[in-house]
């Protein structure tokens, strides 16, 4: 197995329906997925429940959300790993994809309808920039 797709999650519902096409998909290809999320920034917020305190960054939350859509796809079968990267969307989507040469990227068409509502999309941007083959998955 060297073939590697990535799908991008932000844990919407639209990115969910993504993610599962996305797992369907390297079980066919017997690839493996990487489930995805960027974050924005490096903000470390302390959280205090009674005398218990947790520090949480946004890179700890980007991970856990990747973490939980890898969770629901379980059942699937695929050989998943997460990954959470700072940066816009479309750009870390399309970096990994070229660090990790991967064959394909898929993303959720959320804001992909319309003119105006094409532009400024991840999913046009990665259309756009990506090193590889892009499937948009229709989610709406």
């Amino acid at each position: 197995m060297n073939k590697v797709i990535i799908v991008g999650v932000d844990g919407s519902e639209t990115s969910r329906r993504a993610a599962q096409r996305a797992a369907e998909l390297a079980v066919e290809s017997d690839s493996q997925l990487i489930v995805m999320t960027a974050f924005s920034k490096t903000a470390t917020e302390r959280i205090e429940i009674g005398d218990d305190a947790w520090e949480v960054s946004t890179k700890d939350q980007a991970e856990a959300t990747a973490d939980t859509v890898a969770r629901s796809l379980a059942a699937i079968g695929a050989d998943i790993e997460i990954v959470a990267m700072r940066g816009k969307p479309a750009n870390a989507l399309v970096a990994e994809a070229k660090r990790r040469k991967a064959h394909l990227i898929v993303v959720g068409n959320r804001g992909v309808q319309g003119a105006s509502r094409v532009f400024g999309s991840i999913a046009r941007d990665v259309l756009q920039h990506a090193p590889c083959d892009v499937h948009v998955v229709k989610t709406v």
